[in-house]
């Protein structure tokens, strides 16, 4: 299928216009029309070759809402018109440990990545959601609930389940501490999420100025890491702490701050952290951990669950035409909270 996106060529240049060709449907396929789709930190870094990974030419994008134009005559859990997404991968092994139980992003063998993969069976490199089409096999395609608003839910596939699925693995509920780190698109995410399961939330902020945005998202409090009276009166209080922050950063100062057997969960920043010393972790039996996306399972279970409670990111729509600003802006933290394109502005 021939289509059109924006793409980086090399990782010193604008996103421009770029066409291209998409695979050919297989009988487990799900084609769609993309829609709207959601600007990730990652997708800047991605572009930027700031991991230092990327394969070029390189198309972004893996918040993905679309209508289906053609399914496969083997796949059976959708039909041409429906409202569906596509989050961070689009295959996996399916017959490893981890994939059996639902677990496709910690596939043994590798997830194969929406963009900057290869394709399983053709080796082709994959190519994301900044672009007028998708093709994926039937497996990761997740379906939109109904009442769920498609001009905003994109953000949910990646900034969405990147939080959920910790909230999830750490049993967070009602009567749970959970602190937030960064009040961006991951962290404003897991503010409504975090509320959402009944926690207490407690916003982690440099300065007091963001302390009225936190609580319009649903944080009960906002915790300066600034102010050292503070710190140390907050000690021990937090059974879970989801650090959202995308860039190299100290740890350190809020390892205190979390309870006994709790929690210092990355979901941000990827790569090498300031030096730090473990007396913290050995006194309380804290720990730091990382998580990844959440699996298939998990992400249906994430949109159902903001289906319901009415749970969706806050969103300045842009065109196609307008990423590179969006970039420029996002290294400025100038958005509140993530950008979303329209992809009716890329015309074919």
């Amino acid at each position: 299928m021939q289509t059109t996106g924006y793409a980086a060529q090399d990782a010193d240049t604008p996103l421009a216009p770029f066409s291209f060709e998409r695979r050919a449907a297989r009988e487990n396929d799900v084609v769609m029309e993309i829609l709207y789709c959601g600007v990730c930190h990652s997708d800047l870094h991605w572009a930027h070759n700031d991991w230092g990974w990327t394969t070029f030419p390189a198309v972004p994008g893996h918040e993905i809402v679309g209508r289906v134009i053609e399914v496969g005559p083997d796949v059976t859990n959708y039909r041409v018109g429906d409202h569906v997404a596509v989050g961070c991968m689009v295959d996996s092994c399916q017959h490893c440990d981890q994939c059996e139980k639902g677990e496709e992003q910690l596939c043994r063998e590798g997830n194969t990545g929406t963009y900057g993969g290869l394709d399983r069976i053709s080796g082709e490199l994959t190519y994301g959601g900044y672009s007028k089409h998708l093709v994926v096999r039937e497996e990761f395609v997740l379906r939109l609930p109904e009442g769920l608003d498609i001009s905003k839910a994109a953000p949910l596939l990646c900034a969405g389940i990147t939080t959920w699925s910790p909230l999830r693995t750490w049993n967070v509920g009602a009567g749970s501490r959970v602190g937030v780190v960064g009040l961006g698109g991951l962290g404003h995410m897991a503010v409504k999420l975090a509320a959402g399961l009944g926690a207490h939330v407690t916003v982690l902020s440099r300065t007091a100025d963001k302390e009225a945005d936190a609580k319009n998202l649903g944080a009960d409090a906002l915790l300066v890491s600034s102010d050292e009276e503070a710190m140390a009166q907050a000690a021990n209080g937090f059974d879970l702490i989801i650090d959202t922050v995308p860039v190299k950063h100290d740890l350190a100062p809020y390892l205190p701050l979390l309870d006994v057997d709790g929690t210092l969960v990355i979901v941000g920043q990827v790569g090498p952290v300031p030096e730090l010393s473990t007396v913290p972790l050995l006194t309380g039996r804290r720990r730091i951990a990382g998580s990844p996306i959440g699996g298939i399972r998990e992400t249906q279970e994430m949109l159902d669950f903001c289906a319901e409670k009415n749970i969706l990111p806050e969103v300045e729509m842009i065109r196609m035409d307008e990423i590179n600003n969006a970039f420029e802006r996002m290294v400025k933290s100038d958005v509140r909270y993530r950008f979303v394109i329209d992809m009716a502005s890329l015309q074919v």
